[in-house]
Parts: C-alpha cells; sequence; structure tokens
C-alpha cells in the first residue's frame, strides 16, 4: 500500500493528555444520542437536524474538539443522506447515531421551517473554511482524510493563506478501492500519531458517514466530521453555485449542469424520492391530526 503523506508536528504539551481508546471513547447508544439536545433539532424522517446557527455550529464543535471525551461525528446532511436513509435501514441507524447534523441544502431548511422551526442553513464547505480561518482554534490540530490526489495539497495551501497559524497534522487520499483490514489499521494508526484533534472526511456518501462510523472507536480524535466536496471546493477544482442559486434551492441543478453525466441520474432519483418522502410524512402528519 502507498504510504500517506503525512505533515507531522510535535506537540509534547498535550502528547499525555489522551488516554487510550478503551478508557474515553465510548460511543452513545442511538436511544442516548436521540434524547439528547432534541430541543436544538428537529425531526426530519427519523433523523435529528440541527438547530443551530452557523456560528453556534462551530463553537459547538470547537468545544468538542478540546475535551478529552468520546469522539464526536459531524455530518452536513442534504436530501441526498436522506434519500439513502430510506432505502436503507442500515444506513439511517448510522445516520441516527451521529452526535450533529447541520442541516446543508435548502429543503432541510424548509422543511422545518414547515415544522415551525427556526432553521439555518450550515454547509460543509463554508463551515470548513470558517472554522479553520477562525485564529481562536490555533491549538486545534487538523487532518484531512479523502479526495483525490494532490486535492488536500491545494485545499491546505488555501486555507494556509487564510489563517497562516493552522496546525495541519496530516493528510491522505485514499485508493479508489476496498481498503484491506491491514491497510485501514495502518490509516487509523497513523492518524493516530499525528495526535489530531478534528478529522476531516472527504468521500462522498454514503461512504464517508459509513466511515466516520466505523472509526469512531478506532481514532483518538475528539472530533471526526464528514465534509462531502468540500475538499475540491476550497481548493478550487470544483465551483460552488452562485448564492442566489444556493438561496433558492437549486445548487444541484448547477451541479447537474457542471457534471451530467456523473450526476444525472442520481439527482433524478433523489429527488423524486424526497418528494415522494416529503407527501406521505404530510399525508401521515395529517391522518394523525384528523384522528
Amino acid at each position: 500500500m502507498k504510504k500517506p503523506f503525512l505533515i507531522s508536528f510535535s506537540r509534547s504539551s498535550r502528547a499525555d493528555i489522551r488516554s487510550s481508546a478503551n478508557d474515553h471513547y465510548i460511543a452513545a447508544s442511538p436511544a442516548n444520542l436521540q434524547q439528547a439536545d432534541r430541543r436544538h433539532s428537529f425531526d426530519a424522517f427519523d433523523i435529528r437536524i440541527s438547530l443551530r446557527s452557523f456560528a453556534e455550529s462551530i463553537s459547538q464543535v470547537a468545544t468538542w474538539a478540546s475535551e478529552n471525551a468520546r469522539t464526536r461525528l459531524v455530518t452536513f446532511t442534504n436530501v441526498h443522506m436522506l434519500t439513502e436513509g430510506f432505502r436503507s435501514d442500515d444506513f439511517r441507524k448510522i445516520h441516527r447515531q451521529m452526535d450533529l447534523n447541520c442541516p446543508d441544502g435548502m429543503p432541510l431548511v424548509w422543511l422545518g421551517r414547515l415544522r415551525g422551526r427556526q432553521v439555518t442553513r450550515v454547509c460543509g464547505p463554508e463551515f470548513m473554511e470558517a472554522f479553520c480561518a477562525n485564529p481562536s482554534h490555533h491549538s486545534l490540530r487538523h487532518f484531512f482524510y479523502g479526495s483525490k490526489e494532490g486535492v488536500a495539497e491545494r485545499l491546505i495551501a488555501k486555507l494556509k493563506i487564510q489563517n497562516p497559524l493552522l496546525q495541519v497534522a496530516g493528510y491522505y487520499a485514499p485508493p479508489f478501492r476496498a481498503i484491506s483490514s491491514e491497510e485501514d489499521t495502518s490509516i487509523v494508526d497513523r492518524i493516530n500519531d499525528t495526535d489530531a484533534d478534528v478529522v476531516w472526511v472527504s468521500l462522498g456518501c454514503p461512504k464517508q458517514e459509513i466511515w466516520i462510523h466505523e472509526h469512531r472507536d478506532k481514532l483518538r480524535a475528539p472530533v471526526l466530521i464528514a465534509v462531502g466536496l468540500a475538499f475540491d471546493i476550497v481548493a478550487g477544482d470544483k465551483r460552488r453555485a452562485p448564492r442566489l442559486l444556493s438561496d433558492v434551492g437549486l445548487e444541484w441543478l448547477y451541479r447537474l449542469m457542471q457534471e451530467p453525466e456523473r450526476l444525472g441520474k442520481r439527482y433524478i432519483q433523489s429527488n423524486g424520492l424526497f418528494f415522494c418522502m416529503l407527501f406521505l410524512s404530510m399525508f401521515s402528519r395529517s391522518k394523525s391530526h384528523a384522528r
């Protein structure tokens, strides 16, 4: 296996803070996770979606990253993820075990508002840029896992322009194939050896959500964050939709125009399924209110 290229920095002042994974990094049960913090979330097809603002979400993740507690899992949930959960019970169970599901996409914002909640969009690329640029997070160490060869280097260069004090623990672009258990163990050891506080994961849905769930008890980093295409977007390899299209929920159309062959079938299926899910949900709610 090609060894990942890691940028490592010593941090003796914090090297003795972390205990073994078995001592502190214990995942809560799905039931406990769903009971926690319900006042700050709303239900979207059996998934708890955060009501925290952009700034509040950054603050929460920064707090978790500074704690010596169990590893937290963060996603930026969109229509694709919800429809994946509708198709797969296994993926929905994984999604329900995330600690923070930020509403990435206007359909989720509108869904929350239809249910009388105050929801603001929190999207992955903007979150990662703002989080890494925040000077108050200078002590946190970041590891970037995912995307293609060369993307992480360009991403880090862009982030370093915004925050020269950003501490990069390392980066790795995994191969586009199944990884053996031996290779996975090697990757886990290398990430743990960097003493990272935040691991950013860019593998695409549902692979990245499955990956952070499977590695929750293997990695010692306090926070694992699945950010979708954020690496490619921030690095400049892919363009984001204009703000006007994003604000009216048409970012998917902009992406479809850029990559019609790759995204055409997926968007037709996921968007159509989402509207069916929404109709069934509204019909079920109307029947329950009528009783």
